[in-house]
């Protein structure tokens, strides 16, 4: 029988102990415990109660299938970078390519020769090409890897957000040779805002924070033997790099965008200026499966 308001969060914890599940056992019964011990920090009042419990409605309500609220805000919160960091480079003791898979990537991109462009309509923008390496811990090259890439147009929209770009439009798909490269054409990125007319954007304009993510690229690379490698590279030059909204650039993280002013050499159709990016993906041992799209 409940006496006093101790006993709630002793009677919740004693129904949680009684998981059969054990992994499931140690979250409920530390969620218990964490959050009503949040509850009691704050004081947290029946209005406010209601008020939580209605921005937890709403994140699903506004979430569907060319949006998820609810991805979009626990990057804000940091919580999707903590996740990734923790799980990954040696339990967040060491440099790691993996990074955040935001709310924006979407299952079954069109295949794309190495070398091939993954611009379908027309995206004005400064042309940038795009090597990588994919390689094992030991710096080997992973031959026949699966490399998922996509990013924002030059206008800060990705193409299921846009109207005049075409359905998967800076979207590809790339195999990795026996030197565990890959490579493909496209147009420069740029930073853009996340979506602010739900929840997310009524948390940033109450703690006067801006709306901006740095220009980025992703990648979602497929092997078996090997984790799931999911990471973003971002332009060293953007002015957001060290305020990202999402909390996701780390130093392993950022790219070098070389800037042409010449021709390229063996692509006249390359106007200048153009951009170069070559960047290295380590992937490490583990299970490959791909993780549920948030968007359709």
């Amino acid at each position: 029988m409940i006496e006093r308001q101790e006993d709630v969060t002793t009677a919740a914890l004693a129904v949680m102990e009684r998981t059969v599940d054990p992994r499931l056992r140690e979250i409920m019964v530390a969620l218990v415990r964490h959050l009503h011990a949040f509850v009691r920090e704050v004081q947290l009042t029946e209005a406010e109660f209601r008020e939580a419990t209605a921005v937890i409605n709403e994140l699903g309500q506004r979430s569907g299938a060319a949006h998820n609220e609810t991805v979009l805000m626990a990057g804000s919160l940091g919580v999707s970078s903590l996740v990734c960091l923790l799980n990954n480079g040696d339990g967040g003791q060491t440099e790691t390519s993996q990074s955040l898979l935001g709310p924006f990537w979407r299952l079954r991109s069109p295949r794309v020769p190495n070398g091939g462009s993954i611009v379908r309509s027309a995206t004005p923008g400064e042309p940038l090409i795009v090597t990588g390496r994919v390689v094992d811990r030991d710096g080997r090259p992973i031959a026949g890897a699966e490399v998922d890439v996509w990013h924002a147009s030059p206008v800060g929209l990705y193409e299921h957000q846009d109207p005049e770009q075409a359905e998967m439009n800076l979207r590809g798909k790339l195999v990795t040779g026996e030197d565990g490269r890959f490579g493909f054409r496209t147009v420069k990125m740029v930073g853009y805002p996340v979506p602010t007319d739900g929840v997310v954007g009524r948390l940033l304009r109450a703690q006067n924070r801006h709306p901006f993510r740095p220009a980025h690229l992703h990648t979602l690379i497929f092997k078996d033997g090997y984790k799931t490698l999911i990471s973003q590279v971002y332009d060293p030059r953007d002015p957001h790099l060290d305020t990202d909204v999402q909390f996701g650039v780390t130093r392993a993280l950022i790219g070098d965008f070389v800037r042409h002013d010449e021709p390229h050499p063996d692509a006249p159709d390359v106007t200048a200026p153009w951009y170069a990016l070559d960047y290295t993906y380590v992937m490490e041992p583990g299970v490959a499966e791909l993780p549920r799209a948030p968007i359709a």
